[in-house]
């Protein structure tokens, strides 16, 4: 099948070819269609699938069509749920409607609002949003979504796991009630099916992938080390393979700038990009590290989805994820448009249960290898290692009421989950 016979217009189409692509993806072969049909439609794909074309190109299809030149009030809104993201997906709507009399614009917090408000007066026909700018805007009435005519939820999963469902809620309510909905998203949960059901009007749903699958593309390996001696085992592996482009997941922010700061110690030309980091910041990490003047660019889960680097050929596990459907996300990043990618992760004895329900969940046992020098240690005990736990009192029995204590823990729980999502929104929106 090529892209002509989906029906897309010819200044698509001249578009899609300048980008080098003659022959669509399967999700964008089993999506565009239904979407320039107007249904609504909620899809799933593996990471690197081309997803982002398989809504924009229909999208861009539909308004070009259907011309509001006069007033261009936004017809369009992307919802995404982190600033990289949201910046890509411009850049995407952007490339594909370059022979199309189409305007477009980003934003996102983290940045001064001025010149994004200052573009929206100009009219926009397709907005793409991170939520919180885009509440803040409309409470400060520098924008409508009024008139809406499609709408996209990009990385549906990643929304609700960063704690955006009030946003998207409240932004529902805003945006007129007879429009097209398409939610894409990473995995069909139950929890997703649950907002589908409250967005979507008689969906179509697609699938282009096995739910979390991994792709086959990808080379996966893990290496089992003392907890130690990850710091030095990373820097061999990337000295001694010289591995020229790397993206390195660890699992909190202050863990992300030691490995970087331990990296540079080293030689080897590193960034990290986390939530704490200006948007400044992480804009000139990402695109250092895919000009290739950064050569390890280390990262928290932030980047773990919705990142477009073309031909990445390494990612790695510093810390395996405690989320096992995270480790798909992650090593997503590579393997990407029909290229090889390499996955590695480093596993103490703490992470076992982590890696066995990794296993369990993508249906594979992975291979696992030992260096020699950075062998684990067979004295480390296997159980994970709980945020905020400290290893000198696992296992000590607790005095007192039991049932008492443990309301105390669910409290403080909920809310140091109502902090990590307040936080998740103020550090993307």
């Amino acid at each position: 099948m090529s892209f002509q016979s989906l029906g897309l217009s010819d200044a698509l189409l001249k578009a899609v070819s300048k980008k080098g692509y003659d022959t669509p993806s399967p999700i964008q072969e089993k999506a565009i269609p239904p979407i320039l049909s107007g249904r609504d439609v909620l899809a799933s794909a593996q990471t690197g699938t081309g997803k982002t074309a398989g809504f924009t190109l229909p999208l861009l299809h539909f308004l070009s069509e259907n011309p509001k030149v006069k007033f261009r009030p936004i017809r369009a809104l992307i919802l995404t749920p982190t600033r990289e993201l949201a910046a890509q997906v411009y850049e995407s709507v952007q490339a594909y409607s370059e022979f199309l009399d189409i305007r477009s614009a980003v934003i996102f917090g983290g940045v001064n609002q001025k010149p994004q408000v200052a573009k929206l007066r100009k009219g926009v026909d397709v907005l793409v949003a991170t939520p919180g700018r885009l509440l803040d805007l409309h409470n400060q009435k520098l924008l409508s979504i009024k008139r809406v005519e499609v709408f996209v939820l990009d990385e549906a999963d990643r929304m609700l796991d960063m704690g955006f469902l009030r946003d998207m809620e409240r932004i529902m309510d805003i945006m007129p009630d007879k429009r097209q909905n398409l939610m894409f998203s990473a995995t069909f949960s139950k929890d997703i099916r649950k907002l589908a059901n409250g967005i979507l009007n008689n969906p179509i749903k697609v699938e282009a992938t096995p739910e979390n699958s991994t792709v086959e593309a990808i080379s996966q390996k893990v290496y089992r080390v003392a907890k130690n001696k990850k710091t030095g085992l990373i820097i061999k592996l990337i000295s001694e393979g010289n591995w020229t482009q790397v993206l390195v997941f660890t699992r909190t922010k202050h863990g992300a700038n030691r490995l970087t700061k331990k990296m540079i110690s080293a030689g080897i030309s590193a960034a990290a990009i986390h939530g704490n980091k200006s948007q400044g910041a992480r804009t000139k990490a990402l695109s250092g590290f895919k000009n290739g003047n950064v050569r390890v660019l280390v990262a928290t889960d932030i980047a773990a989805r919705g990142l477009d680097i073309p031909l990445l050929p390494y990612v790695v596990n510093f810390e395996l994820p405690n989320i096992s459907e995270d480790y798909v996300h992650r090593i997503g990043r590579t393997g990407r448009a029909g290229a090889n990618g390499q996955a590695i992760s480093l596993v103490s004895a703490d992470e076992t249960s982590y890696l066995k329900h990794i296993e369990n969940l993508i249906g594979e046992r992975i291979e696992v290898d030992i260096v020699e020098g950075f062998e684990p240690d067979p004295n480390a005990s296997t159980e994970p290692i709980k945020p905020g736990q400290n290893r000198q009192h696992r296992g000590r029995r607790h005095k007192g009421n039991s049932t008492s204590s443990s309301r105390k823990n669910s409290g403080q729980n909920r809310k140091r989950n109502r902090n990590r999502n307040r936080n998740r929104r103020n550090n993307n929106g």
